[in-house]
């Protein structure tokens, strides 16, 4: 039996392209522990909040780091389009938002989190929406079925940005590997979990081992 105080926490951000790349594993891995042990996702924060254009180096080391996604992850894609000057309002070093977006969707209706979380994925890697903008927001809030009224008002309120730093907090005293992360947390303490991008039993067998 698996004591109360175990708990595997999953570290990530939503604009993190390599948790996009890692969501097939993670959702088979995810399902595979669910009724056994308590799965809680933390948000790290990756980018905070910056109303600059981000510099064009940046654009083009994360435009390759998406290809290279492509090339070391089975069955990866992404939308190249949201690189083109006309794909978006410019982009920005910025997934704050984002972050908050989950906070106040999961305030809302605690059932719609993962669906929030898929539906700024699917909005940025697939769509060429930019989810650094408060519009591209709410319409997936919307389109997730809550009320955009109270989830834009969420977005924005002290509250919503109290938990995120609470979060942030948390991510960087469980883990320093980055985005996306997996850290077992019981009695013994905390472990972290060494990540298979394309295959979750080495995932599955370190954490039944520890449990």
């Amino acid at each position: 039996m698996i004591s109360s105080s175990t708990t595997l926490f999953y570290i990530h951000d939503p604009m993190c392209s390599w948790c996009w790349g890692f969501r097939p594993v993670w959702q088979q891995l995810e399902s595979q522990l669910k009724n056994t042990i308590d799965i809680v996702y933390i948000v790290g924060g990756l980018a905070a909040d910056s109303n600059s254009p981000m510099p064009k180096a940046m654009q083009a080391s994360l435009a390759s780091t998406w290809h290279q996604i492509e090339r070391h992850i089975a069955g990866a894609k992404f939308n190249h389009a949201f690189w083109k000057a006309d794909s978006n309002t410019f982009p920005r070093r910025s997934t704050y938002p984002a972050c908050r977006a989950i906070l106040a969707a999961t305030a809302q209706n605690s059932s719609l989190e993962l669906a929030m979380i898929h539906g700024i994925q699917k909005a940025y890697y697939l769509n060429a929406k930019n989810p650094s903008n408060i519009d591209t927001l709410i319409s997936i809030a919307q389109e997730i079925g809550l009320d955009p009224k109270k989830f834009a008002y969420d977005l924005i309120s002290s509250d919503t940005e109290h938990q995120l730093q609470q979060q942030i907090k948390l991510a960087r005293s469980l883990s320093n590997q980055g985005f996306p992360s997996l850290v077992l947390k019981n009695e013994t303490g905390t472990h972290g979990i060494k990540l298979d991008y394309n295959d979750s039993q080495p995932m599955l067998q370190a954490i039944n081992k520890l449990v």
